[in-house]
């Protein structure tokens, strides 16, 4: 996911952006709120979400936040140390999508990108009823949540299914183990590894292909795509 991050301190800004990239994240660093607006032209520049922080040089936050809205839909979390119920409304009442305060836990602030992202998913790609990924005999119907092979539905539970369907949206992409803990267990890393693992196989011999999930030693796994 491409990710604008609207940040004036330089060194907060290479900080965050290091652990964004180690996370999958193709981050862009704007320092001002004018690098910011010219940085979305045209129609949000294909960016995922944007991080919004208000102390910027040349405008408010809340203002810049404003002008990112009438030009496009593309999420808005603003990241501030302002943490006052009022502060907060407004930043929300002008159209940011989501609201987090200095200082934050990353796990935290990954799951919020994650979860305003899946928000505005394009319907095409997962809100309508024929919503399903095909990947030779493998079907995954995102919105009954339904998985079958060879015509026979097998049944997954819920997290089994999630790891399933970010890998099979993007196939033959490597995820690394700290992405895939993010966006499925809304949690970090630290102590949850082996649950990673401990799912990966199940869900290779749930599926009956061992060679369905590929892990990438020291970095994560990806989804072969079989043969139709």
């Amino acid at each position: 996911m491409r990710l604008l991050l609207v940040e004036d301190d330089n060194h907060v800004a290479a900080a965050l952006s290091a652990v964004l990239a180690r996370h999958g994240f193709d981050v862009t660093h704007a320092r001002s709120g004018e690098e910011a607006l010219q940085a979305l032209v045209p129609e949000g520049a294909g960016f995922g979400v944007v991080l919004l922080d208000l102390g910027l040089p040349d405008q408010d936050g809340y203002e810049v936040c404003g002008k990112i809205r009438k030009r496009t839909s593309t999420p808005v979390i603003m990241v501030t140390a302002r943490s006052d119920v009022r502060s907060r409304i407004h930043g929300l009442n002008l159209g940011a999508d989501d609201y987090v305060v200095k200082p934050y836990d990353t796990g935290e602030l990954l799951a919020r990108i994650h979860a305003v992202s899946r928000r505005t998913v394009p319907e095409d790609a997962a809100g309508g009823g024929d919503a399903v990924l095909r990947l030779g005999t493998v079907h995954i119907e995102l919105p009954t949540r339904r998985v079958s092979v060879d015509g026979s539905v097998v049944q997954l539970t819920r997290k089994e299914f999630d790891l399933l369907a970010l890998l099979a949206q993007r196939p033959g992409v490597v995820f690394r183990r700290e992405q895939i803990i993010s966006e499925v267990w809304r949690t970090s890393w630290e102590g949850t590894g082996r649950t990673l693992e401990v799912h990966v196989a199940s869900l290779r011999a749930k599926l009956r292909m061992p060679a369905l999930i590929e892990t990438v030693r020291g970095v994560g796994y990806r989804l072969v795509a079989p043969a139709a």
